[in-house]
């Protein structure tokens, strides 16, 4: 039997009140009530700022987006599998931020700066908000490879950052992708170079923020989008800016797309939409006869424009105007003598648009 003697006692004990820490640690926590499809409401967190993040029991991080009167929407940034309801959430009192260095260029990554491309980790000097006073959104992984690999065979991937979401990715972190990469070029932009950033399809974004607002219970605006959607963009587009001489003359442009993978039947329309929109504009004290005008809108909602270029309809448009009148003058003896756009009268309009456009075509071909 193992015998302790009074003055051990007194040591051990005097040890530990020495080695006690008095500091007290106060940390804002809550409680998850519901868990799935991204989202996770917390009850609780009543100090949580909009924007915060928030780290779940199993080490999941989250964004904390909805504040209301007794329950926080938080998004994930990740899959939120392991997530149970009634396990607890704390708040960091950080607002989202990636970390930022020069090490970065060459390389690909995902929304929260993570490399992707299998070549290590990033050594980080400083990190940077999200937010703050070219990434692929939503893409096909196919698509975003093939973008990186002709970077790599001309030579731009040197001086070159992919941040990249794809397609099967979670839309909280296709919503986080164009910030990551904003943060990352205003980083070289205060360091005195001169950036471009290019979104290559932000209708992706747009979608994915949808999908969180309507999880989120927020209230729905046009087409089921909420109503600062465009909010969502012009706070992201207004970083791009040039530095006064005392920051340092640094530049950041920026380079939207929307709606880069269309169908082709909707392409159709609005190809169609913008030759219909150059055959409205009239020069100033130059009016069309009722006959100019039917000929004109004819022409258009019949896609005899389709093939034409935007910048030859109004050129085209003047010449059958011409051509109508000096070898179709029946077709203008109709519509006056009538008052009706006849069958005969759109024979001779047909006639006369498809004579014009082989000529039109032969002249500009030559």
């Amino acid at each position: 039997m193992v015998t302790i003697r009074a003055d051990e006692i007194s040591n051990i004990i005097r040890e530990r009140i020495e080695q006690y820490n008095r500091e007290v640690k106060i940390v804002n926590t809550g409680t998850v009530l519901q868990v799935g499809d991204g989202i996770a409401r917390i009850h609780g967190l009543d100090e949580v700022m909009a924007g915060e993040l928030v780290e779940f029991e199993e080490g999941t991080i989250g964004i904390a987006l909805n504040l209301e009167s007794n329950n926080v929407g938080v998004v994930l940034m990740g899959d939120g599998l392991l997530i149970q309801e009634g396990s607890s959430v704390k708040a960091t009192g950080r607002i989202a931020q990636i970390p930022v260095s020069e090490a970065y260029l060459g390389r690909v990554v995902n929304a929260l700066a993570k490399p992707i491309d299998g070549r290590g980790e990033i050594s980080a000097s400083e990190f940077r908000l999200i937010e703050s006073a070219a990434p692929a959104i939503g893409q096909k992984a196919s698509s975003v490879a093939q973008v990186v690999t002709t970077l790599q065979e001309r030579g731009a991937m040197e001086y070159t950052i992919v941040v990249a979401e794809t397609a099967d990715s979670p839309a909280t972190l296709q919503y986080l992708a164009p910030y990551t990469g904003a943060a990352l070029a205003e980083y070289f932009m205060y360091r005195e170079r001169h950036t471009l950033i290019i979104y290559d399809d932000l209708s992706k974004q747009a979608q994915a923020y949808r999908q969180m607002s309507l999880l989120l219970r927020r209230p729905p605006g046009r087409e089921a989008y909420p109503g600062d959607v465009f909010y969502l963009h012009s706070r992201l587009l207004e970083r791009a800016a040039k530095l006064s001489s005392s920051l340092g003359e640094g530049k950041l442009e920026a380079f939207a797309q929307f709606a880069s993978d269309l169908d082709k039947a909707t392409q159709n329309q609005l190809a169609r939409g913008q030759r219909l929109r150059e055959l409205l504009k009239q020069s100033q004290s130059a009016p069309l006869t009722v006959e100019e005008q039917i000929m004109t809108i004819y022409t258009g909602t019949n896609g005899y424009l389709d093939s034409l270029e935007v910048g030859q309809v109004r050129k085209f448009l003047v010449e059958l105007r011409t051509y109508l009148k000096t070898n179709k003058p029946q077709f203008q003896e109709i519509i006056s003598s009538t008052k009706t756009f006849t069958e005969e009268a759109e024979a001779l309009l047909k006639e006369a648009i498809q004579e014009q456009m082989d000529r039109f075509i032969l002249q500009e071909q030559a």
